[in-house]
């Protein structure tokens, strides 16, 4: 059973004579904001997943930021009140530009449209339906009546129509959204099959490494030198083949020569990675390596080291600790693939996320990264960034722990939030000005090989209008695992989350 609470889409803006710091929940926000009794309404039912929302939409909306906030809560219904409609020159309803956009994000995230009201148009009579006068009747046993709703719905099915069909990244996604999983642990386990295949039907990323291997060959071997000089390229954590089809691709688009060691610790890929360069013929020109790259001797020294590494948050998955073990065999003016990566984080609101997490009712599921498709969550503030690493590091005192404190600035005609969790992405330089990215206002479109990570709140935080929220993150290493810890500093502190790696670790 679901109780679906009825409210108006309405929040009155401050009047410029009025002050923006109202106060710690006040009574004045309460009453001009619906938001704030929905709000207040949760926390009285313990967020419980039961309790949905129908939200009223009438002629007036409020602004772009405040509308945000509904797109992570559990809106089931929007109620399209006949009076929104204006009239188009015809004299049938329409609604206005704003509306249009804000009913076809509601359709993005499948919710229920209900036309409520009474005919306010003058409309001709050949466009009602005919329909039963009460729910007993049949049409062949009823007076036939029009239905004055009608137009109403004619329209809003026309919005729906022209929609754009779901992408083949989005049809890849869809069964992603919002389910939650743990992210991978590449140094302890070894992939499926399954995974690489996925991975490995994303062209994008392998054409951005493609890309970045053949400038840095134009840039290591000058035109003169391309008959007579052989590069050196060495890809460590190869798995089935995909960055050294890329890389041979690359020699071959440059005219340059190259020699490619393949590096990479899961026997099984292995396996397929040996079959490949059977069936391609480049025995000549590839040797592969079954070993872990931390451990590896290498015969000679690398000009440049090609990497998939990166995790949902850049570092996750341990790409710094395995290209400082693996850098040992880069020539000192050496090229490393990726060069740089920067982690970001972003405070979201997503009633789904978190009620999925506290089902589990312990501790340790809100205090783990899920790596997950995000899909009915509120941004609330532009993404910040967090920690970057750069590659080849060669410095005698480098440490991969970093500490950092954010502070997100939430533009003030959002009004109050709940902030549930935050956001992570990366963005990361592969070489010179070419990238791969998943940061919102830079991603690389149509890959899809990362999802965003989300760092769960152990109880969200409610952040009143125009209050500035802080949050401190850290990226903590010992000798045989990795892990983060953050909490919450303003406008309330919260509990340390996954102190010492109790609950979420990634091992080395």
């Amino acid at each position: 059973m679901q109780l679906w609470l009825r409210l108006p889409l309405e929040k009155s803006e401050p009047m410029e004579n009025e002050s923006e710091d109202t106060g710690y929940g006040s009574l004045g926000a309460a009453l001009s904001d619906s938001w704030e009794s929905w709000n207040s309404f949760r926390l009285l039912c313990e967020h419980s997943n039961q309790l949905c929302v129908a939200l009223d939409i009438r002629r007036s909306l409020p602004s772009i930021n405040s509308l945000f906030r509904w797109f992570g809560e559990p809106v089931r219904a929007a109620i399209i009140h006949t009076d929104a409609f204006l009239t188009n020159a015809r004299g049938y309803p329409c609604l206005s530009k704003r509306h249009q956009k804000l009913i076809t994000s509601f359709f993005e995230l499948s919710f229920q449209v209900v036309i409520s009201g009474q005919l306010v148009h003058s409309i001709p009579e050949e466009s009602f339906a005919v329909f039963p006068s009460n729910d007993n009747d049949t049409i062949n046993e009823a007076a036939p009546i029009r239905h004055e709703l009608k137009p109403y719905v004619d329209y809003v099915a026309f919005l729906y129509q022209r929609m754009d069909p779901l992408s083949e990244q989005e049809r890849f996604e869809i069964n992603y959204r919002d389910f939650l999983q743990s992210p991978l642990q590449p140094l302890m386990d070894n992939l499926e099959a399954q995974t690489y295949e996925t991975f490995e039907k994303d062209t994008v990323k392998y054409t951005q490494y493609q890309r970045a291997v053949c400038q840095a060959l134009l840039d290591r071997v000058p035109y003169e030198h391309a008959s007579t000089s052989q590069t050196v390229l060495m890809v460590v954590g190869a798995g089935r083949g995909p960055l050294v089809r890329a890389s041979l691709q690359a020699a071959e688009e440059t005219g340059r020569k190259i020699k490619v060691y393949a590096v990479e610790k899961n026997p099984n890929a292995v396996v397929t990675l040996h079959s490949l360069i059977k069936l391609e013929g480049w025995e000549n020109m590839v040797t592969v390596v079954s070993c872990d790259m931390r451990h590896w001797d290498a015969p000679e020294k690398a000009d440049i080291l090609v990497s998939e590494l990166l995790g949902s948050f850049g570092d996750n998955e341990l790409s710094p600790e395995c290209l400082d073990g693996a850098q040992r065999f880069l020539k000192p003016d050496g090229i490393s693939i990726p060069s740089l990566y920067t982690s970001y984080l972003q405070p979201i609101t997503t009633s789904k996320l978190y009620n999925d997490v506290k089902s589990h009712k312990d501790l340790a599921h809100l205090e783990t990264a899920y790596v997950v498709k995000l899909h009915r969550v509120a941004k609330l503030a532009p993404a910040q960034p967090v920690f970057t690493f750069v590659h080849p590091n060669f410095s005698a005192n480098r440490s991969n722990q970093r500490y950092t404190k954010l502070k997100f600035e939430i533009p003030f005609d959002t009004g109050s939030t709940l902030v549930h969790g935050f956001a992570g992405y990366f963005d990361a330089v592969l070489y010179k000005d070419i990238h791969l990215s998943i940061e919102p206002s830079m991603p690389t479109t149509t890959m899809f090989s990362w999802f965003p990570i989300f760092f769960p709140l152990r109880s969200p935080v409610y952040v009143p209008s125009g209050y500035q929220l802080e949050v401190q993150f850290w990226r903590c290493c010992a000798p045989s695992k990795v892990w983060y810890e953050w909490c919450v500093t303003s406008p309330v502190v919260s509990p340390l989350h996954n102190v010492n790696g109790r609950s979420y670790w990634v091992g080395l």
